[in-house]
């Protein structure tokens, strides 16, 4: 029985083959009709994005876009036909070809053609592709092809070779077997996606600059594409890997604010892993959750041009946005702006509790045309001014891909018009969606110049973590411009290193000046910083004494924080004299939302001071992101030392992320060999 089961099996494949794959007796004429409509019928019906500086693919481009998106029994009906279809072209040419004599490959032309019996139709061919196999029979996936036919079917086409290696990806950097959950796997063109660029922190000689002044960060987008781009089998792009972000995106048991307080600053030292001459010091910050929330106004501000259209980008955002939906309150209220080609508003603000008419409006979208970028932000921030009432939080929700080549396509002149809309109270966030040509960089500097953040969107898991689980932290603000500025002794530190925040240095002078922008906490965020100081007499030391010149007295430069806007009486006094054995001293200055002045919190940094809760944890993380940024402070460290350490400080991991992290080190440790 098990045989003749077996037997039915092949010939419902074979039947269902035969009705996917043309007839043998074709004309060359039906076969450039069949490309004509394979061209046709690739991606949206709508017009496609016009994107001047990426390559358009060749067929190998479509080839990904069919594959990415047709069902496992299209994606087999439709490859063999294609390998029917050439099959079909080379096999009478190879017969009467002399293979032992070297020379050019013949040419087919319609003279060499079979006769058909009837001229081909000229239809789409989607029906045929996505032809389901009778009822009650799966057909199994298809198993990968070989490279040799891929190197045939590039032969018979006009595309470059670039765009094969493209497809098929280095064999050095693939590893077979690693899926991840709810993505599509092809990997991105090369070159076609943009990322900060910027130097790893360089280190410090306290005696020269004994004060370190930043901006924090609560961004999360860093982890999430890399963890996307390891899944795929490469390793990240310098410009993706932002250490503090990575850090960040963590949970840590710090210590909570005590009442009436907006957040609670903590400092620990503790030996630094890498390093056995050097420390670190750990600042944790803790943002306070409030008793009730405010009404909240969100304007989505939805990318629906062509490029959209990819699984993993339009249909993965109408799923998360779902997500975010069950999470609002009645007297919330939702409106949705989309841009492709141009901006328009499909649907006016609404009660959150109307879900259905909101779902209804999502369901609607569809990715096709061009990018009006500039166009959607002014529909959606004068929208927001109309939902805006005293007591209410109003934020945009920006979710694109995050190319903009309409409009106002340069990210500084995107930064200043979000920067000056800010005023008005109306926050933005970002979330990218999807690969191929994520634009990292404009998403950062459109989230820090809108007093929102930005998060990468890559799973329904990811989704649930951004826009459900830390929703209070990415919509309510508790925290606007918080800058942290810390002065080192030079009588006590040799040398000093910030880990991260490179693309969020200020200047020392900007720390009291309540002008300048600087980031966001939302209701109970935390912010991460690490700092890897040099005790002075250490051995670790890598920068020898000065000879000659003085070197210049502990506290130094603190005399500019006296008399700053919030400065509790005496703060500044205490911290300019400076306390013996003291490592340095902690300030942080931050607004209340809405306010104009800021407000001053100070602590010294006490040699003695015990280590951080999840202090191992966060140090594995920030360890792993030199590794792949490829930096030299690490020393001999490698991929199994912080597996290791972070193997050793997970502690208490309720969803799952630090088991994740430390699967994502063992994949990048292999894909680094």
């Amino acid at each position: 029985m098990t045989g003749n089961h077996d037997h039915d099996d092949l010939d419902d494949l074979a039947r269902a083959l035969d009705a996917a794959t043309p007839a043998p007796r074709r004309k060359a004429g039906d076969i450039a009709l069949a490309m004509k409509n394979f061209d046709a019928l690739q991606g949206s019906r709508d017009a496609a994005r016009p994107t001047s500086d990426r390559p358009k693919g060749g067929i190998f481009g479509g080839i990904r876009t069919m594959l990415s998106t047709l069902s496992t029994r299209g994606a087999l009906a439709a490859s063999t036909a294609v390998a029917a279809l050439a099959m079909v072209a080379l096999i009478p040419v190879i017969q009467g070809a002399d293979l032992s004599r070297p020379g050019p490959a013949p040419t087919l032309t319609e003279a060499d053609a079979p006769l058909s019996d009837a001229p081909m139709a000229e239809a789409p061919v989607a029906d045929a592709l996505t032809a389901a196999p009778p009822a009650g029979r799966d057909l199994p996936a298809p198993a990968p092809a070989p490279m040799a036919a891929a190197g045939a079917a590039e032969a018979a086409s006009d595309a470059p070779m670039e765009d094969l290696r493209t497809f098929a990806a280095p064999a050095a950097k693939r590893m077979p077997g690693i899926v991840a959950p709810d993505v599509h796997l092809l990997p991105p063109e090369t070159g076609t996606e943009a990322y900060p660029d910027f130097d790893s922190s360089a280190l410090r000689i306290t005696a020269q600059d004994p004060v370190s002044t930043f901006s924090i960060d609560v961004d999360t987008a860093s982890w999430s594409i890399l963890r996307n781009t390891l899944r795929r089998g490469d390793l990240p792009p310098a410009g993706a890997v932002r250490i503090e972000e990575m850090v960040n995106y963590f949970p840590y048991d710090y210590p909570a604010p005590e009442a009436g307080e907006a957040f609670r600053a903590s400092i620990g030292v503790t030996p630094t892993p890498w390093n056995p001459g050097t420390r670190i010091v750990h600042i944790g910050v803790q943002g306070a959750l409030p008793a009730e929330r405010a009404p909240l106004n969100l304007v989505f501000l939805i990318d629906t041009s062509g490029s959209m259209q990819d699984p993993a980008k339009l249909p993965l955002l109408k799923q998360s946005f779902r997500l975010l939906l069950g999470q609002l309150a009645p007297q919330d209220e939702v409106s949705i702006v989309t841009y492709a080609g141009s901006a328009g508003r499909v649907l006016d603000p609404t009660p959150a509790s109307e879900r259905e008419t909101i779902l209804a409006a999502l369901d609607r979208l569809d990715a096709g045309g061009g990018t009006a970028g500039q166009e959607g932000l002014q529909q959606a921030y004068a929208t927001a001014g109309q939902m805006t009432a005293e007591g209410e939080v109003t934020r945009v929700i920006l979710a694109t891909d995050g190319d903009f080549n309409v409009g106002l396509s340069d990210p500084g002149a995107l930064a200043d018009y979000i920067a000056a809309k800010r005023v008005s109270g109306t926050y933005l966030s970002v979330l990218g969606f999807g690969r191929g040509n994520l634009d990292d960089a404009t998403m950062q500097a459109l989230a820090q110049a809108g007093n929102g953040t930005a998060a990468y969107i890559d799973t329904l898991s990811e989704a649930q973590k951004v826009l459900v689980d830390q929703l209070s932290g990415a919509l309510f603000p508790i925290a606007d411009d918080v800058k942290i500025q810390v002065e080192f002794n030079p009588a006590e530190v040799a040398e000093y290193r910030l880990i991260g925040y490179e693309t969020r240095a200020l200047r020392r002078e900007d720390f009291n000046n309540d002008r300048v922008d600087a980031g966001e906490i939302g209701a109970g965020h935390q912010v991460t910083a690490l700092y890897e100081i040099t005790p002075a007499g250490s051995d670790a030391r890598l920068t020898e004494p000065l000879r000659y010149g003085a070197e210049p007295a502990a506290g130094a430069g603190a005399a500019g924080t006296a008399g700053a806007a919030g400065t509790a009486a005496g703060a500044g006094a205490a911290g300019t004299a400076g306390g013996p054995g003291e490592l340095g001293f902690l300030r942080l200055r931050y607004k209340a939302p809405g306010d104009t002045g800021s407000r001053l919190i100070e602590a010294p940094i006490l040699p003695d001071a015990q280590p951080l809760p999840d202090a191992g944890f966060a140090l594995a993380v920030a360890g792993f992101g030199g590794l792949l940024r490829g930096d030299t402070w690490l020393g001999g460290w490698g991929y199994g030392d912080a597996i290791d350490l972070a193997t050793g400080a997970r502690g208490e991991d309720a969803f799952g992320y630090r088991r994740e992290a430390i699967s994502l080190m063992r994949l990048a440790d292999s894909l680094s060999r």
